[in-house]
């Protein structure tokens, strides 16, 4: 099974489509029992993702890979190494395990700063003692690896990669990380859960591509496929892709994604690739208004 769980969830009411908020605990302990049978062995989360890593360590996760993330440095810290370690430890309390499979750099700018080279000592360390296995970055671009490439040896990385999005290949980066060795997971396979929603619940903000929105939502309807079948066929067509990570409001949504990412695979899929940040970079989204045609549209 190569989807892994985000649980980002489990600790903030997220995504643009969440209508339901913050998974409760039983419903997270669930979901745990239902990834475990069902063959999913990796757990994403964050050490900023609210209550995700006590949610976790409450359910007991010591059958997962766990993937965690490190959060920016903060400003005007006087000790990196201190402040890395008390973050590293307090994750694995919360999570109650005694090592992580993956610590990802949340920022992975600061690699570049004028602690970079601090930074990566105290990370080597962290692998030397056993308390990680792989370390790595989550990025929001591939762009993003040009320079750190140069300073760091990654062992994991987390890139967003969906049918809008598919810079990961396009760059050619995902052929030159697989060639070093190193495991790649993807995210964002539904944005959010944009890529999901009916073309009339697609918020007016993102009217701008509303041509993109026709040409998916007519494909589908053609083709008689769901948006979720296609969606998550496009990372797992990529072999070089180890891990798809998704997350799931509830119970229900879980099932459908890991029956739906046992299903055969699909053929030929829509040709929805954007480069636009504006869209494809859920960060970007806040900024986003609507233009006067636009309103008057919507109304």
């Amino acid at each position: 099974m190569r989807l892994a769980l985000g649980t980002v969830q489990f600790g903030l009411p997220y995504g643009i489509a969440n209508q339901v908020g913050q998974v409760t605990r039983s419903e997270a302990k669930a979901m745990l029992q239902l990834a475990s049978e069902s063959g999913i062995d990796t757990l994403d989360t964050a050490i900023g993702y609210g209550e995700s890593e006590i949610c976790l360590g409450e359910a007991g996760v010591r059958n997962f890979k766990i993937v965690t993330k490190l959060p920016s440095i903060p400003a005007g810290c006087r000790d990196i190494s201190g402040w890395v370690n008390g973050q590293v430890s307090g994750s694995m309390d919360r999570l109650g395990v005694d090592e992580l499979y993956g610590l990802l750099l949340h920022r992975p700018e600061d690699l570049l700063g004028s602690d970079g080279e601090l930074l990566s000592r105290v990370l080597l360390g962290l692998k030397d003692k056993g308390q990680v296995c792989k370390l790595g970055v989550s990025i929001y671009s591939p762009h993003e690896l040009d320079a750190i490439n140069k300073l760091f040896s990654v062992d994991l990385v987390q890139a967003p990669f969906n049918l809008l999005d598919q810079r990961l290949h396009s760059t050619g980066w995902l052929d030159r990380l697989k060639s070093k060795g190193v495991e790649i997971h993807t995210r964002s396979v539904f944005l959010q859960g944009l890529l999901l929603m009916s073309q009339t619940a697609v918020p007016r903000q993102f009217a701008r591509w509303d041509g993109l929105w026709d040409r998916w939502h007519k494909w589908l309807a053609v083709n008689n496929v769901t948006a979720v079948q296609a969606c998550l066929a496009s990372p797992l067509a990529f072999e070089g892709i180890d891990r798809v990570v998704v997350g799931a409001d509830n119970l229900s949504q879980l099932e459908q994604l890991i029956g739906t990412a046992n299903r055969s695979p699909l053929g030929q899929l829509p040709n929805l690739r954007c480069e636009e940040e504006d869209l494809i970079n859920p960060s970007q989204w806040p900024g986003l208004r609507e233009r006067p045609d636009q309103i008057a549209r919507s109304r």
